[in-house]
């Protein structure tokens, strides 16, 4: 997996110029130092409870639930955003909604942007992307190579993300045709292909501690998945045909985005959730036989909420129970997301752990565990915090904090609405508040004891309602 030639010598700058902030970064302390393999794993549009761990769904997930079972199972974790870009940027930059300057699905990385590849490169970690990434749209500058990935592999612009079977990938800036995939054949699963790719990164023989990126791009419409997975749900689940494009105009919300139909979508979900496991699972199993488990960190999580495009029906599935909403919504719907952590040199307990945090997070907490010291990173503006003594069997309570969200519609993306509506979102304790457009009212929720969002508490906590009022006032610009 060399990177293109013709970007070698930059390259090599730039390296050089991440070893002598490396230098700076990393105390001597830590430079010797078992840093554990991180692997994070981003699904694309999965429910919060779309898988067995998290409760009640028909969805088999038997991977995913054992990572649950031998780790931390977070039940108040949040993505970045209720849609992709924003929420992957957050991921990456360590910034919430108060820190973006764009929270709309336009959003992508800019060349001075410091990403959590880059803090783990100061760390010294070799550090890979395989699958999805969307957020940096000029090559050379803003791609992954550029953002502190020694290698990628995968779908570069966020459209190219919304096909199961593309008709070509990138590989370090290369595009690379799927022969299997063209002519209407469908013969290479993008998923099952960023699965081989970092399982074979995995393999290989390395003096440094890794960071693998697997971003998967399902199950996000469209709807498909290898008849193996699928077939195991037929006749399970009541199904209404999505039409598509099939009768020659758009009789389907997104028909046209996704024109080809479905017959079972129902079934075809839970298919491509079921896969996801099963690749899951060969990770795990490689890890092993690698004899690297024990020392590698694994975080499980979604992107945001479930989505009800080219079929899909969240409602069907209560793929956001117990919350309400979904994708594009900041009820907690479209932002409460599944997320795990397995580590089994840190945790030999499995437990439950309600600390609310969000992507923003990320980054920090990578910090701390790459030995980096992030206050002298140049160029660096996070507003995340670290939540690595979580990360362990003797977990130290981390002090109230305030969680904030924006998502800003707009024209020219098929799926997110209308110009100039922007939604936000806000959490302190059990305290949560919404506004569905800047000349809308504030609504104030409990969301530990009403996480369905269906009492507005605005009146009757007036002080605390003013507060998430001035709040929002503060950042709506």
């Amino acid at each position: 997996m060399s990177p293109n030639p013709k970007r070698s010598s930059g390259k090599g700058l730039a390296s050089a110029a991440i070893a002598f902030i490396a230098s700076l970064c990393v105390s001597a302390s830590t430079l010797h130092s078992d840093k554990p393999n991180i692997i994070f794993i981003l699904t694309d549009d999965l429910g919060f409870n779309q898988i067995g761990a998290y409760g009640n769904t028909p969805i088999q997930t038997p991977n995913i639930d054992k990572l649950a079972a031998e780790g931390v199972l977070f039940t108040h974790a949040y993505s970045g955003n209720t849609v992709c870009s924003p929420s992957r940027v957050s991921l990456f930059t360590g910034r919430d909604g108060r820190l973006m300057d764009n929270n709309s699905n336009t959003v992508k990385l800019k060349a001075y942007d410091q990403t959590i590849a880059h803090v783990l490169k100061y760390g010294g970690y070799d550090t890979a992307l395989f699958g999805k990434y969307s957020i940096g749209p000029e090559m050379g500058v803003t791609d992954p190579l550029a953002m502190g990935f020694d290698t990628w592999y995968g779908m570069y612009t966020i459209l190219e993300g919304h096909r199961q079977y593309p008709h070509f990938l990138w590989r370090d800036g290369v595009k690379i045709r799927l022969e299997e995939n063209e002519g209407g054949k469908q013969g290479a699963y993008a998923q099952e292909l960023f699965t081989k790719e970092a399982i074979n990164y995995i393999e290989q023989e390395r003096e440094n501690p890794f960071f693998v990126f697997l971003s998967y791009s399902s199950p996000h419409a469209e709807l498909a998945a290898p008849e193996k997975y699928v077939s195991q749900y037929d006749g399970k689940f009541d199904e209404k045909p999505y039409l598509g494009m099939s009768t020659g105009k758009e009789v389907e919300k997104y028909g046209s985005y996704y024109p080809a139909p479905v017959e079972k979508p129902n079934a075809t979900l839970a298919g491509m959730v079921a896969a996801l496991d099963d690749y899951i699972g060969q990770i795990m199993r490689t890890l092993e036989e690698k004899g690297v488990a024990e020392n590698t960190i694994i975080f499980f999580s979604s992107d945001n909420g479930p989505h009800d495009e080219g079929g899909a029906s969240p409602d069907y599935f209560q793929a956001s129970a117990p919350y309400k909403g979904m994708k594009r919504d900041v009820y907690d719907g479209g932002i409460h997301v599944p997320m795990i952590v397995h580590w089994p040199a840190a945790i030999k307990e499995a437990r439950v752990d309600d600390t609310p945090w969000a992507f923003a997070d990320v980054f920090p907490t990578f910090a701390d565990l790459a030995g980096v010291d992030i206050n002298v990173v140049p160029r660096l503006k996070v507003n995340g915090v670290s939540i690595s003594q979580r990360l362990k069997d003797d977990p130290e309570e981390m002090p109230e904090r305030l969680l904030y969200w924006e998502f800003g519609k707009q024209a020219g993306d098929p799926n997110s609405g209308i110009i100039g509506e922007v939604f936000q979102a806000a959490r302190r304790g059990p305290w949560k508040a919404v506004r569905y457009g800047l000349d809308s009212p504030v609504e104030l929720y409990n969301i530990i004891e009403d996480p369905s969002e269906s009492k507005d508490l605005a009146q009757k906590h007036p002080q605390i309602h003013h507060e998430f009022v001035e709040l929002f006032e503060k950042y709506k610009d």
